[in-house]
């Protein structure tokens, strides 16, 4: 099993590393390239032209799950990347083909997250027989009725998938800050569905960072980190591990409150919390960190949070 497990990590991240300078070379000669919001300081505006819809490599990483275990719940788990990768492909792709920053509206994004969040749990209960509890600390569950426990979840999942997403700023940011997640569920789950997928997207998206590390030759847009979002959330639930959350996410909840709270702020008082938002852009701005800085501390930051949160994992729930 462990020798499956390894070849699982090693063949998804030779063929993410192998494929990708092609996968570049397509997007660049398509024009599909990363469109820049005005309002980004000046170093960022220097990446214009650059590849956009790297994530679609990551498919390789479900492709490869497959292969080595073609199980119910790995099918589960590549569907659901799948799903919130296509919603992020059809995002990128307005942006890219039409040099639109804006993309798809918040509104499309939101209709299309929670259709595919109810069905997806549906799933979840009902075929694979998932519990409505919610684990608080060992020998302890609290049960929630159904209908409360998926609009605990639906609302969970939307959120944290949409959290993610705004993680993915700067090269190599949201891969750094997700290695260490994935590895999480990787070291705590008794599924072997589980840890093979955790592991090959580990494997994939060492295999992306290669091509997406400041400065990058390709990003991996929404296709990537929606599809990221969306499969992490639903580990998170598969693996009873809600009541962690805020800790686990910690990098992701603080890049989405950033937003949140300045948007709220501006609109009260016509001034700004951070010099922009979401936070990593505040790092730069106030304090001139460079990408690679801020890429650095929000990974170890990630790595202390998922540390955090095993120890918890394996000594209270």
């Amino acid at each position: 099993m462990e020798s499956s497990l390894l070849s699982a990590l090693s063949v998804s991240f030779l063929l993410v590393a192998m494929l990708t300078p092609f996968l570049i070379w397509t997007l660049r000669s398509l024009k599909l390239t990363q469109p820049i919001r005005v309002e980004l300081p000046p170093d960022h505006q220097a990446k214009r032209g650059t590849p956009l819809m790297a994530g679609i490599i990551l498919l390789i990483g479900v492709i490869t799950s497959t292969y080595f275990h073609p199980l119910p719940l790995v099918l589960f788990l590549g569907a659901t990347f799948v799903l919130f990768g296509l919603l992020g492909f059809m995002d990128d792709f307005k942006k890219a083909a039409f040099q639109d920053p804006s993309g798809i509206s918040g509104k499309t994004k939101l209709v299309f997250q929670f259709s595919f969040t109810i069905v997806l749990l549906f799933v979840l209960l009902y075929q694979f027989e998932l519990s409505s509890d919610i684990t608080l600390f060992k020998g302890y569950n609290l049960h929630l009725p159904i209908f409360v426990y998926l609009i605990v979840m639906i609302l969970f999942i939307v959120g944290s998938a949409n959290a993610i997403n705004f993680t993915d700023g700067l090269d190599g940011l949201l891969i750094n800050v997700a290695i260490p997640t994935f590895f999480f569920f990787f070291v705590i789950s008794e599924r072997i569905e589980v840890q093979t997928f955790s592991l090959v997207m580990i494997g994939c998206l060492l295999g992306l960072f290669i091509y997406n590390i400041y400065p990058a030759k390709a990003f991996m847009g929404d296709t990537g980190s929606l599809a990221i979002g969306g499969s992490l959330a639903f580990l998170a639930v598969i693996e009873k591990v809600e009541i962690l959350i805020p800790l686990l996410f910690f990098v992701y909840i603080a890049e989405q409150l950033s937003v949140i709270l300045q948007v709220w702020y501006y609109k009260k008082t016509k001034l700004r919390i951070f010099r922009m938002a979401p936070i990593h852009y505040h790092f730069s701005l106030k304090y001139g960190w460079s990408e690679n800085k801020i890429v650095m501390i929000f990974g170890f930051v990630s790595w202390i949070s998922a540390f955090i949160s095993w120890v918890i994992w394996k000594y209270i729930l």
